[in-house]
């Protein structure tokens, strides 16, 4: 990549944060600002846009459950939301049509349904780094929303064999070999160990599956997708995931650059890519109103339809084959991509402002709810907890051994990922599952007995988060929480955490007072919680 390139993206990424806004928006204005002025891109920017998304899809397999795509909030929400956008998008087009609006007056019926048809994905790319870094990929919400956009990724590939002509060779059958080669693939990674070898281990997993499904004429994107699935029971998974999160972070910045050198706009083309943005409400409204037809709680309908009212880069690619077959003219490729843009940005603001806003219309949100609840979204209230751990993460699932040692049935865990929940509850552990950002689990759960909430979580913003639910909510107890960094030490206190700890500090003093037991015998017991009561 030149250097300025590395420049802009920077600058504008820096700028973009200071503004408190996500650097996925100054990436996108770098690029359309290197593109007025001149700056040809050069043909590996291309390449590390493809590498970010391959290995995006590939991580994204690694956290996937199969099972969760086939539940019908998953494909019915998926079809019958694209159905019905489809029909609705594209009379509205037409009658634009009929009043002679420029740009939609050439449209017929086949390119106004081509166009709502490219505009009725969701951005994969956008969707996954919003909930990665807003630490939300696991809960009910954030694999709805991922399940939706494989479901998507997959009526995809069905288009571009349509479109395109392209029909798998024979040979594609072969693939369903791959299932069997699981355990292989589990022992490659095993023997990788911990070092560089692992993310190297990733790069030719992602890089080796996109390659042999483009020979057998599948998208090659798919390909990375379900290797990683392939993997995500492997006990190396999370570690694999994390091992090539940096990788994957700097190549997508790749994507967001390229989409600014698509084409430069005129004032017409970014009026006609407003009012598209315009549309993202009614997105909204569709998968709202479907996820709670499919009688989903009003909280997971609402921020699940939240992350995916956006427009997709899928759509680009939709334009592309599109004009070159003729459907539509060169021009549409440019507005679709500024609309692309302009919905990255309205969502990157929105979602992150999404639980707050909750706060405020939940209310309204819960009257479009069903009375019969998905067995998932019915919570176990502990029994008897006096002390709760919300995120089962290494340090959570850490703290939780040790109190359980000392306090024994006084101690519960919570963690919005129902697969690990499932396995420790497998191993005789007190622990339930539960999103703790959840402003309805929180007022409906009993915390009268609890005198300690420990959250043990890498996100800044959700223990913020989670503090304020539960002061809401009327907790009356101590609130405990790790720091990672100096500076969110005070940010935490000022939100209403009682006690912060600084991660690397308590796992030194733990480290050593480990030692001192097994050289001198030295018991270590854990204080009350509160002097001169009982524990």
């Amino acid at each position: 990549m030149e250097f300025i390139w590395i420049l802009f993206a920077f600058i504008c990424g820096l700028g973009a944060k200071m503004l408190a806004l996500p650097p996925l928006i100054g990436f996108l204005c770098a690029g359309f600002i290197l593109n007025y002025l001149g700056v040809e891109p050069a043909t590996n920017l291309d390449t590390l846009a493809d590498l970010g998304i391959t290995l995006m899809l590939f991580t994204i397999g690694l956290k996937l459950n199969v099972r969760d795509l086939l539940k019908p909030e998953v494909w019915a929400s998926t079809l019958g939301h694209m159905g019905v956008w489809i029909a609705v998008i594209a009379s509205g087009m037409l009658l634009l049509t009929t009043l002679s609006v420029p740009w939609f007056s050439e449209l017929d019926l086949q390119s106004a349904a081509v166009l709502a048809f490219a505009l009725s994905f969701s951005s994969t790319v956008c969707i996954v780094k919003l909930l990665e870094e807003t630490g939300e990929s696991k809960t009910r919400h954030g694999r709805l929303a991922i399940g939706v956009l494989v479901m998507q990724d997959i009526v995809a590939v069905l288009f571009l064999v349509v479109s395109t002509g392209k029909v798998p060779s024979l040979w594609a059958a072969a693939l369903l070999g791959l299932y069997w080669v699981r355990p292989l693939l589990d022992r490659l990674l095993d023997k990788a160990g911990h070092g560089e070898l692992l993310p190297l281990t990733g790069f030719f997993l992602a890089l080796g599956s996109y390659e042999l499904f483009s020979l057998v004429g599948i998208k090659g994107d798919l390909g990375a997708l379900i290797c990683g699935m392939l993997l995500a029971t492997s006990p190396k998974a999370t570690e694999l995931n994390k091992a090539l999160l940096s990788f994957k972070d700097i190549f997508l910045i790749g994507f967001f650059l390229s989409i600014g050198f698509t084409a430069l706009p005129d004032l017409s083309m970014i009026i006609i890519a407003v009012l598209l943005a315009i549309l993202i409400p009614v997105k909204f409204g569709m998968f709202f109103l479907m996820f709670c037809g499919l009688r989903l709680r009003g909280r997971t309908a609402y921020l699940s339809a939240l992350a995916l009212a956006n427009f997709s880069e899928f759509g680009l690619i939709v334009a592309a084959i599109s004009t070159d077959a003729g459907w539509l003219s060169n021009e549409w490729l440019v507005i679709i991509a500024l609309a692309v843009s302009v919905s990255f940005i309205i969502t990157s603001v929105l979602y992150r402002s999404a639980h707050t806003l909750y706060l405020f219309y939940k209310t309204i949100v819960r009257r479009f709810e069903r009375d019969q609840r998905l067995v998932e979204d019915i919570v176990h209230q502990p029994q008897g907890a006096r002390m709760l751990i919300v995120g089962l993460g290494r340090v959570g699932k850490g703290a939780l051994h040790t109190l359980t040692e000392l306090r024994g049935e006084q101690v519960w865990g919570m963690d919005s990922d129902r697969i690990r929940v499932s396995r420790m509850q497998d191993e005789g552990k007190q622990v339930f599952f539960g999103d703790g950002e959840d402003a309805d689990l929180w007022e409906s759960m009993d915390t009268s007995s609890v005198r300690l909430v420990m959250l043990a979580m890498p996100s800044l913003e959700d223990m913020e988060n989670i503090t304020l639910q539960l002061r809401t909510a009327n907790y009356q107890g101590e609130i405990a929480a790790i720091a990672r960094y100096e500076d969110e030490y005070d940010k935490l206190l000022a939100v209403g955490v009682d006690h912060v700890f600084n991660f690397y500090t308590e796992a030194g003093t733990g480290f050593a007072e480990e030692s001192l037991q097994v050289v001198d015998g030295i018991p270590i017991h854990l204080a009350p919680l509160n002097p001169g009561q009982p524990g």
